[in-house]
């Protein structure tokens, strides 16, 4: 739910809890600026904890913006909640099936897949804005290792910590960062036959 910017104080009017952010001394809220999300296990629940934010923010002077409030339920039965709706003061709210926030996409199937995608795709698009920097003769092979290690690598792994990653997804992980690091370390040269080939995953790891 998102509200404008003087929803603290509404927030400080029903959270109680010296263990962290709830509502009703029940229920976490997350709350970032003027983002909110309002977690419940039931519809009911959800609508109950909404209305008391809802009322006490609206004593300050706070209106809910509706255009830009959404919910959605996540189950592994994919029914669930499809005969309830949100509706809060007149005011109903489309059920979405994913949604952004702060940068993390969040889906009803609580599946990681289009979260990694989504990381991938903004660390890919990083990764090149630097290019130029990997070609660079002027910069050494550790200096490169750190500029890939706190620019580019913290884009993809970005709320890792929430992940449950499959064999799968932790594939395209390796994936992406071993092609980052031969374009680092480039390719080896063979002694005796004098032939040139990409370095192993193995060898990677190593340099």
């Amino acid at each position: 739910m998102l509200f404008n910017f003087d929803l603290v104080y509404a927030i400080r009017k029903v959270l109680v809890n010296q263990n962290g952010l709830k509502l009703n001394g029940t229920h976490q809220l997350l709350a970032y600026a003027d983002d909110v999300n309002i977690l419940g296990g039931s519809i009911h629940t959800l609508k109950e904890n909404s209305e008391a934010l809802v009322v006490a923010s609206s004593e300050i002077g706070i209106e809910v913006n509706a255009d830009n409030t959404k919910y959605m339920v996540m189950s592994q039965d994919l029914n669930a909640g499809q005969s309830h709706s949100m509706k809060i003061d007149n005011h109903g709210f489309e059920r979405v099936e994913e949604f952004k926030y702060l940068g993390t996409t969040l889906t009803n199937k609580i599946f990681i897949q289009e979260e990694i995608k989504s990381r991938l795709k903004s660390e890919n698009a990083c990764y090149y804005s630097v290019q130029n920097l990997w070609s660079s003769s002027l910069l050494s092979k550790n200096l490169k290792t750190k500029i890939c290690r706190t620019l580019i690598l913290p884009v993809a792994l970005y709320g890792c910590e929430t992940w449950s990653l499959t064999l799968r997804e932790e594939h395209r992980l390796r994936v992406f960062k071993n092609r980052a690091l031969r374009r680092i370390f480039g390719p080896k040269r063979d002694e005796v036959t004098g032939e040139w080939s990409k370095l192993h995953n193995e060898e990677l790891n190593d340099l």
